[in-house]
């Protein structure tokens, strides 16, 4: 990568953020400076990061990772503690949307005033002024002061805004969902233009669906440092593991005791073992706390005999082996069809169906089946199978998941538009 290429560059960064526990602490410090009585809280932790031209970066993390931080770092909204951002490029942001308006001029006016905090000269924005106004697509409201706006006028119009001022380093996060459908569709195919002219393009979400679709390669934040920088696919996958409550170092112990769980499920006691008789993947996902072990599966026709070309129209068997290593009350078995991008299609478990599956305790082996037709478009899929539960918390545990186990391939007998196979019964009359 030459210089020349490079337009963002973050070394040793540092955010730190002091914080008190009574408000008057805050005022003494400020008044008298041998007084301190302050804690710190570190929300960007030693960060580097190279980000160049055309480049569609998905940062991932859960609610307090440092994501917000460190685009206001870029931005200038924030002043780093330590470390240096260097910024090559005009940047455009849809972080805080409409921070630059004011509230009591009209939604005409703030499109100068916001340009003009951008950098345009007037002459700039005229040129872009009715770009905005199509846009934006609010009407005779435009004459009124903003702050007689809905909260869905305000946003589309300062979406309009910031989205139009042609920027070298376009940053967005998690404002793609404002306004109705339509509005929904027109932020999304401007999202597209962009990545066509190559802009850089830093984007947030929590949806690892639209990372997946939108982005090109990906980091991870975990307490304020950088975990994980690398393909979208990879990315996503390890965000999965983390958003059920594995930590880094629950992941890489995963990773090295991926022998020794091969080792066991070799071990089962049933002469006939499923997946032998599929395609396999050979980069299975798999991680869990081990309360229990997805050992086996497989898809049947109804006559029991394993498949790997699926017609649509045709209703299968899908079945998971699970073993049980302590009791367990109350398991969720699932399983999922994603597609070879990794963007879920279509998947169900036993708690949405409302089985009550009961307790099992350690040693029992469980075999779940899930019987229905894959009414999806036709192409080639990799098929999941887990077994979660939700704890005395509340919260989710994965036991044993192993994610794109199979490959399958989805056939047709007549044309499908869309990813849906969709039988419908037409009738036709004149009138």
């Amino acid at each position: 990568m030459s210089d020349s290429d490079i337009v963002i560059k973050i070394t040793n960064l540092v955010k730190e953020y002091k914080m008190y526990n009574r408000k008057k602490d805050r005022l003494l410090e400020t008044i008298l400076p041998r007084y301190s009585k302050h804690g710190t809280f570190r929300a960007l932790d030693n960060l580097n990061l190279e980000l160049k031209k055309g480049e569609v970066l998905g940062i991932l993390g859960k609610n307090g990772a440092g994501k917000s931080t460190l685009l206001k770092i870029i931005t200038g909204v924030v002043s780093p503690t330590e470390g240096n951002v260097e910024i090559h490029g005009k940047i455009s942001s849809l972080l805080e949307l409409g921070a630059a308006f004011n509230p009591d001029l009209t939604g005409y006016e703030n499109i100068y005033q916001h340009g003009q905090i951008m950098g345009l000269t007037n002459e700039e924005i005229k040129a872009k002024e009715q770009e905005i106004i199509d846009f934006a697509d609010i009407g005779e409201h435009l004459s009124q002061p903003v702050k007689t706006y809905s909260s869905g006028m305000f946003a589309r119009l300062a979406f309009a805004c910031a989205i139009n001022v042609d920027p070298d380093i376009l940053i967005v996060d998690e404002v793609l969902s404002v306004g109705d459908m339509a509005f929904q569709l027109k932020c999304f195919k401007k999202f597209e233009q962009f990545k066509k002219k190559g802009k850089t393009i830093i984007f947030v979400t929590h949806n690892v669906a639209d990372v997946l679709k939108n982005c090109n390669r990906t980091i991870i934040l975990e307490n304020g440092r950088k975990t994980f920088d690398g393909t979208v696919k990879d990315g996503v996958n390890r965000y999965k593991k983390i958003i059920v409550g594995l930590s880094t170092e629950d992941i890489e112990k995963e990773e090295k005791i991926k022998e020794e769980i091969e080792s066991s499920e070799a071990k089962i006691e049933d002469s006939e073992v499923w997946k032998e008789k599929f395609n396999q993947n050979p980069n299975i996902i798999e991680y869990g706390n081990k309360d229990a072990d997805v050992i086996d599966y497989g898809i049947f026709d109804l006559d029991g005999n394993p498949i790997n070309v699926v017609d649509n129209a045709d209703t299968v068997i899908l079945k998971s082996k699970v073993r049980f290593n302590k009791t367990v009350k109350d398991p969720i078995f699932t399983m999922t069809v994603k597609d070879f991008n990794g963007n879920d299609i279509a998947g169900t478990n036993s708690q949405i169906e409302k089985v009550l599956t009961g307790e099992f305790k350690k040693g029992d082996i469980v075999v779940a089946e899930f019987k229905q037709k894959l009414p999806i478009a036709v192409g080639k899929y990799t098929l999941s199978f887990s077994c979660t539960r939700f704890n005395l918390n509340g919260e989710l545990e994965v036991l044993s998941r192993k994610y794109d186990a199979l490959l399958i391939e989805i056939i047709t007998t007549k044309n499908t538009v869309g990813i849906v196979r969709l039988d419908s019964d037409i009738k036709v009359h004149k009138i």
